[in-house]
């Protein structure tokens, strides 16, 4: 019964203990790295080299821990382990290591299990970066590297196999747009890879730049990292931001329609703007009036205009740019500006003397008026007023004083974008209660 106890207690005292392994005869200290969930180990070591290393594992009753070793197949085919193993009061001693094994240490009601590679199995180096003569596409470089470093593999308890992310890193100068700056700027970016092959690739750059491989986690963890770098490379990729704002006007008598998208009553005055990368040597800004752009009808090539749009129907402006090739093209979305039917309809009467905000001046109401000219006469055929912008009107005054009320009469002519001509004349009747 004594027996009994004394051996529960031990058990307890195991498993609630906190167990660690530490290594012994190492030049390098191995690097521990986190396993896949599903393999069921505890830790994956990266030794640099077996030969001398010894596995300590930490705990509270070595006594009641046996050792097991297994292979790619798996902890169930886990042989026991008594050659190199030994104990002391404090901890369980492995020597004798072979690499590429997997060590479970075992007591009652608990394990640690860990799996041990040997990297200077499959070590990395590096001797030189060159982007590849024939590039697959735009989007991408490949890169062709010239050296070592290919998957590091382990096995979990049920057999199953996981590499390690060996971190192997590619870094090199891209752009990106900065909205606060509204430019394209030089950005340092990254980009990792578990092993290294014959040929790496990654976002294609959008400026010069160079091209540095450097790795990987476990020489950065030995301070031995080794890197090798590309000679200056130019962008073939391009990228642009483009905008388009169309300017407003506040014209009370103005018809503008509410399409829920640019155009309306024309003149339709839009600010397009792009910026581009560094590679988008070629720029151009095309229209068309179909939306597959089969007839392009105007190409702008300046970067940031202003443009007037005074024809009815619909206009679709893209953007387009290139590199010197022309291989690496990039196209924006087409804007749609759509342009409505004229409309002009003048008012027979107003009373501007009263001045009571309501009716005060005569305006005609109108949409997509592109030319326009109104001439206003008193009852001798005399002209009194003539204007030429559809959004401004009479006020009723005459030398800086209200006329009399009575009969006037207007005479208009005008455009509209859909080529529509207008000739109108009628009376205007000036009420002249205050």
């Amino acid at each position: 019964m004594r027996i009994s106890l004394v051996l529960t207690l031990a058990t307890m005292a195991l498993a609630t203990t906190a167990q660690t392994l530490s290594w012994q005869g190492a030049v390098r200290q191995p690097v521990s790295v986190a396993p896949q969930t599903q393999a069921g180990l505890d830790v994956v070591a990266v030794a640099d080299g077996v030969d001398g290393l010894t596995a300590v594992f930490e705990c509270a009753s070595p006594t009641g821990v046996s050792v097991s070793t297994f292979g790619h197949e798996g902890a169930a085919y886990a042989e026991p382990l008594e050659e190199g193993v030994s104990r002391t009061a404090t901890a369980v001693n492995i020597a004798n290591l072979r690499a590429d094994r997997g060590y479970m240490l075992s007591w009652s009601g608990g394990s640690y299990t860990f799996y041990l590679i040997d990297y200077s199995a499959t070590p990395l180096t590096l001797r030189s970066v060159t982007p590849a003569a024939e590039q697959d596409n735009c989007a991408l470089t490949a890169l062709d590297v010239d050296g070592t470093g290919a998957e590091m593999a382990y096995y979990g308890i049920t057999g199953r196999r996981f590499t390690v992310d060996r971190e192997i890193e590619v870094a090199y100068t891209t752009q990106t747009y900065s909205e606060s700056a509204q430019a394209w700027t030089d950005t340092s970016v990254s980009k990792r890879f578990d092993s290294l092959s014959p040929t790496l690739r990654v976002d294609a750059p959008l400026c010069a730049t160079t091209f540095t491989v450097s790795g990987d986690r476990f020489l950065r963890a030995w301070g031995e990292e080794t890197q090798v770098e590309s000679a200056p490379v130019t962008p073939r990729a391009v990228d642009a931001h483009v905008d388009a704002e169309q300017a407003t006007r506040d014209a009370d008598n103005e018809v503008t329609g509410s399409t829920g998208q640019m155009g309306g009553s024309a003149p339709c005055d839009v600010a397009f703007s792009a910026a581009v990368t560094d590679g988008a040597l070629f720029t151009e800004w095309q229209f068309a009036r179909n939306a597959d752009f089969e007839d392009i009808t105007l190409r702008i090539t300046d970067l940031v205009f202003d443009y007037s749009f005074t024809e009815e129907g619909t206009t679709y402006v893209r953007f387009v740019c290139a590199d010197d090739s022309g291989d690496c093209q990039w196209e924006s979305q087409p804007f749609e500006v759509s342009i409505g039917a004229s409309m002009l309809k003048c008012p027979n009467a107003f009373s501007p003397e009263n001045q009571d905000g309501v009716n005060d001046i005569w305006k005609v109401s109108y949409s997509s008026i592109v030319d326009f000219e109104c001439s206003i006469f008193n009852r001798s055929g005399h002209c009194i007023v003539t204007f030429n912008d559809p959004a401004s009107g009479w006020d009723g005054r005459y030398g800086g004083k209200f006329v009399s009320p009575g009969v006037y009469f207007y005479v208009i002519k005008a455009r509209g974008a859909d080529g529509k001509k207008y000739n109108l004349s009628g009376d205007i009747n000036i009420v002249g209660y205050k």
